[in-house]
């Protein structure tokens, strides 16, 4: 059976949206239940994947200054190849398929411009790929994780 989120869980996860690291007495608190409420519901959304606990890092304070979104257009047949190909690749942070004419998408943060460049020589070796679009990223006005 499909675990079901309700308005506390709602609650909990909107607060470790904010922050990742709020103690669950606190979370309880604001939410007027108990810490050991909290703690089990926590479990419960971590083993249903509902949420994941990960240290989220600034690109920027790593070095990685530069960016760009990368749109992908693949032979037919190929576009699973290439998606895993372009998985293994360390500067791509996200991928996804879309709809229109370039069928995949990828974000890559890297330290600079002639990496960006190298990024996009490099995806011009893969097998499959037909055509590549780069959009660069001048600068990020919102990068948020809070979904509810």
């Amino acid at each position: 059976m499909e675990y079901q989120i309700d308005e506390l869980d709602r609650g909990i996860i909107r607060m470790l949206s904010t922050d990742g690291r709020l103690p669950f007495s606190e979370i309880a608190n604001a939410l007027d239940v108990s810490e050991k409420t909290i703690r089990l519901r926590y479990k419960n959304l971590v083993q249903n994947k509902i949420i994941e606990v990960v240290g989220v890092v600034n690109p920027i304070a790593l070095g990685l200054k530069a960016g760009a979104i990368i749109q992908i257009k693949t032979e037919q047949r190929m576009m699973a190849k290439v998606k895993e190909e372009l998985s293994t690749l360390k500067e791509v942070r996200y991928i996804t398929m879309t709809s229109g004419e370039y069928p995949l998408l990828i974000q890559i943060n890297v330290r600079s411009q002639e990496d960006i460049r190298d990024c996009v020589l490099n995806l011009d070796r893969i097998e499959g790929i037909t055509a590549i679009n780069t959009i660069i990223q001048l600068e990020n006005y919102k990068n948020t994780f809070e979904y509810l």
